[in-house]
């Protein structure tokens, strides 16, 4: 047996095939998450279904055969797939290549009956995260009558989901208006009333008192991005916000600190919130959907909620 033919064992072993549906609609989920280093042999390997297009995203070559294989496997055990996409991130601009089925760049995925545009092949990211769909569903479960401030909002889905918990508003903020115009397509692609959505195209570290004199807020939803050249920079800039919640927080409001780095820790929040804003304290965790599992604790997404607490 080759090493191609154990890998493609592996994975259809890994892999649980059969659909999840909620209300009949089959929900995009990760099939594979070989980032987490817990299968050996797969670190450089992840596979997302986004019906009706699979996606494999490399992180490291491949052999060709190998890759063909699987998307054999994944063409033949989703019977709804009508695409097979690889993604070498490990390559320059991140390029999209098409294995096996129809070309198709533009789709809408249903999480947990909320829809989400997506585009594949224009950017390294499709424009939404699947280790997020529990953070998304704690959001539409706590946004009940808030006012939510979003900061980072990309594609505005925790935005989406927190109207579809009937949030009184919520104030979306992102440096790219690119993905704030495709968030609120996300809006209208749910049918809901944009008139309770706003959408600031501006850096937020600039923004302060902008971000203060449209608050205060019930629910504050901050998921930065690691690393961005030129703009953010985690490690040193979480606190400007951090120290900034008394000036936006209602007492008693929640945040929920999101952070994605590999390389810094969940004690990295705990012990920024504790010097920078003591009032606040922690509630949850919300951990990621189980596929997400990683070797080695504290890699992989962190998501804490705390409450603003004041005496």
């Amino acid at each position: 047996m080759n090493e191609s033919t154990n890998t493609i064992d592996s994975i259809a072993m890994l892999i649980d095939f059969d659909s999840q549906k909620v209300n009949g609609i089959e929900q995009c989920r990760r099939l594979l998450h070989g980032r987490g280093h817990v299968f050996e042999g797969l670190e450089h390997v992840s596979i997302d279904w986004l019906p009706p297009v699979a996606l494999i995203t490399l992180y490291r070559e491949e052999d060709r055969n190998s890759l063909m294989l699987m998307a054999e496997l994944l063409q033949s055990r989703l019977p709804d797939c009508r695409s097979v996409q690889v993604q070498y991130r490990y390559l320059h601009m991140s390029p999209f290549e098409l294995l096996s089925g129809d070309e198709i760049s533009e789709l809408v995925v249903d999480e947990l009956g909320l829809k989400y545009q997506l585009r594949l092949g224009v950017t390294q990211n499709t424009g939404f995260f699947l280790d997020m769909c529990n953070g998304h569903d704690w959001v539409r479960e706590h946004a009940q009558g808030k006012r939510v401030l979003n900061l980072f909002a990309y594609t505005c889905a925790f935005s989406v989901a927190a109207l579809a918990g009937d949030a009184e508003h919520v104030l979306n903020m992102d440096m790219s208006k690119s993905a704030l115009s495709r968030g609120r397509d996300n809006h209208r692609l749910n049918q809901q009333d944009t008139r309770r959505v706003a959408f600031e195209g501006v850096d937020i570290f600039k923004s302060f008192s902008r971000i203060k004199k449209r608050g205060p807020y019930d629910l504050l939803i901050c998921d930065p991005p690691s690393l961005q050249k030129g703009s953010v920079d985690i490690q040193r800039d979480y606190k400007k916000i951090i120290r900034r919640i008394p000036e936006f927080m209602n007492p008693g409001g929640q945040l929920m600190l999101c952070l994605n780095s590999p390389d810094l820790g969940e004690s990295f929040l705990l012990d920024m919130v504790a010097e920078k804003c003591p009032e606040c304290k922690l509630k949850e965790r919300i951990s990621a959907p189980d596929v997400f599992r990683e070797a080695v604790p504290g890699k992989g997404l962190k998501v804490l909620i705390f409450e603003y607490v004041v005496k």
